[in-house]
């Protein structure tokens, strides 16, 4: 095949917008995000969107390209990204994709199982459910309906969750037995470069972007968005913690402790994701010459 899509993955804080630009500019190659929520309009700061700087760098797609009340899922994005890239390969060779979630670079790379898309009825139930009750409760609905995907799945993740729990309840049938793990041609080649460093290093330097965030302005962006909380979009380390605190559930100092705290573990979930996947090649985020040559191996 002569075109090439470069997938760049690793957890929060890892260093991945200022690695893919770099790759990016070697290759002369666009950037695709298949990052879940900086897709979003209005939320820069929260979602550590790249900079106007490193916008203009390179050129960028999926970045604030959807309003916060679209219903952007796996499915929708794969679609819409395969476009994206149909467009972009007419013109280069070589596309780079970047981003943190797992289930974007999923869809995009190997496609997602023909699941129903949600019934309207079904999700404004579960809407509401998770208002009044919380995500525990839906998880242990959940838990009763299918309990291998129970077992998989974050239990904290509103939208895994949910989505889960609309497919049983409109198939009659556990989710995890249509999950088919079919993988979809696709025609171009992959080649997926892993970012990681030691721990204590990583969690250092999540606690600084998040100190940093704050200093940007994340408090505000997140009053912002405050009308918005209950959509998909906004369930989201960083936005949650905050939307706690504007309704009197913790104090300012202890909702930035939190979102420290969760995004460190969301670092962890991811890199366990990732490390799940045995076409990822691992480097440190200084090593670019060394992920050129690997990238250069691999036809």
């Amino acid at each position: 095949m002569t075109k090439r899509l470069i997938v760049v993955v690793g957890p929060t804080g890892s260093g991945k917008t200022d690695l893919s630009i770099r790759l990016a500019q070697h290759y002369g190659a666009p950037i695709l995000s298949t990052d879940s929520r900086q897709v979003y309009r209005g939320m820069p700061v929260g979602t550590a969107q790249p900079t106007p700087a490193q916008l203009a760098a390179v050129e960028h797609h999926f970045i604030a390209s959807h309003e916060v009340t679209d219903e952007l899922n796996c499915g929708s994005y794969e679609v819409q990204a395969l476009a994206c890239l149909e467009r972009l390969f007419a013109s280069v060779d070589c596309v780079v994709a970047v981003g943190g979630s797992g289930l974007y670079v999923k869809a995009l790379c190997e496609g997602m199982d023909d699941l129903p898309q949600a019934d309207a009825a079904v999700r404004e139930e579960l809407a509401r459910q998770l208002e009044c009750e919380g995500v525990e409760a839906l998880a242990e609905r959940l838990r009763a309906l299918d309990p291998v995907y129970w077992e998989q799945v974050d239990r904290r993740n509103p939208a895994r969750v949910v989505r889960a729990l609309e497919v049983c309840l409109q198939t009659g049938l556990p989710y995890s037995a249509q999950r088919t793990g079919r993988r979809h041609a696709r025609p171009f080649s992959i080649v997926k470069i892993g970012v990681d460093l030691p721990r204590e290093e990583l969690y250092a330097r999540i606690d600084r972007r998040v100190d940093e965030m704050i200093a940007r302005g994340l408090e505000a962006e997140a009053r912002a968005m405050y009308p918005y909380r209950r959509l998909n979009a906004l369930q989201t380390v960083g936005y949650r913690e905050l939307f706690d605190y504007f309704e009197g559930r913790t104090g300012y100092d202890e909702a930035v402790e939190l979102v420290k705290r969760n995004s460190r573990r969301y670092a962890k979930r991811q890199l366990t994701w990732f490390r799940r996947d045995g076409e990822v090649h691992w480097f440190a985020p200084g090593q670019l010459d060394e992920m050129i040559a690997c990238i250069d191996s691999v036809r």
